[in-house]
């Protein structure tokens, strides 16, 4: 794993960054820093940046990105050449100093025997879901932050066939994905361009020829485009969303795509969901262990 990039900028944690055992860094606004590291989050002493020095390199990592950090645009999200994020926010939004979290993908390389290793997956459900994927069956996998929804997502894609085309939709990339034919499009919402948003990427990348739509997270009016993809015939679809249960992935899934003017009503949106999609995929972080805690099939309704 590679940070040169940004280690001149960060030095008081290039210890932490070059390590293979740590798989996030945070730095809150009261200067304290904390890791997760064997799925275990602790704080670490003795380790503090200069005065002013996190939010002056914060800025120039920024800029070297294309992006600005300023009290105009006090919040970045950014993908490292290696392919770790780096999320950070400045005064005025949290104070006193910055707040900085690198999440690092020590997991970009899983396979399915790795999680069934790790116990995050059964041998049943690896079977199940990755024959769901050759199949090209719609997939939402739900989850909360950190319980390896995107872990899953990357494992996963690894069943679709070598010859699909797969388009990837993220606000920043982090999915890995270990195909020939794989196109990446990333939203960009927090530089001093042309903005970019979630729906205008979906629905740009839908005249692009994918045989295989995967999303990173699913949060906006994105919700409802990928609803009428999947239910025109977009099949093989993989995607994440924020919830904490199968069921509540299908009403966080319907709300998000009945926000949208001309909608109707969430009764039917949630009928649109059930539709589209053919299993949800609830994991969950427990003790710091990740795991497959329930997988919903979802019957076409007559």
């Amino acid at each position: 794993m590679s940070f040169e990039v940004i280690i001149p900028f960060l030095r008081p944690i290039k210890h932490l960054l070059e390590a293979d055992t740590v798989s996030e860094i945070m730095v809150n606004p009261d200067a304290t820093v904390w890791v997760e590291e064997g799925g275990q989050i602790q704080s670490l002493s003795g380790i503090r940046f200069d005065e002013g020095a996190l939010h002056t390199g914060l800025a120039v990592i920024a800029n070297r990105f294309g992006k600005k950090l300023d009290a105009d645009s006090p919040i970045i999200n950014l993908r490292l050449p290696d392919g770790s994020r780096l999320a950070a926010m400045i005064p005025p939004v949290v104070n006193p100093r910055p707040l900085m979290t690198i999440r690092k993908f020590t997991s970009r390389n899983f396979t399915v025997a790795d999680l069934i290793r790790s116990r995050m997956l059964t041998e049943e459900q690896a079977d199940l879901l990755t024959s769901a994927v050759r199949n090209a069956e719609n997939i939402l996998i739900a989850g909360g932050t950190g319980s390896g929804k995107t872990t899953l997502l990357n494992v996963l894609a690894d069943a679709i066939p070598e010859t699909d085309r797969i388009v990837t939709i993220e606000d920043t990339a982090e999915l890995a994905i270990r195909k020939p034919h794989v196109v990446s499009a990333e939203s960009q919402t927090d530089t001093h361009r042309g903005q970019v948003g979630f729906d205008d990427l979906l629905k740009a990348v839908l005249r692009h020829r994918p045989d295989r739509i995967l999303v990173g997270e699913v949060r906006g009016a994105e919700a409802r485009t990928l609803l009428d993809a999947m239910h025109t015939g977009h099949r093989g679809t993989l995607a994440t969303i924020h919830a904490s249960s199968c069921v509540q992935a299908i009403v966080r899934l319907a709300a998000l795509a009945n926000r949208v003017p001309g909608s109707s009503g969430i009764d039917t949106a949630e009928c649109e969901v059930r539709n589209s999609l053919d299993a949800i995929v609830c994991v969950s972080r427990d003790c710091g262990r990740r795991q497959v805690r329930e997988i919903l099939s979802l019957p076409e309704s007559p």
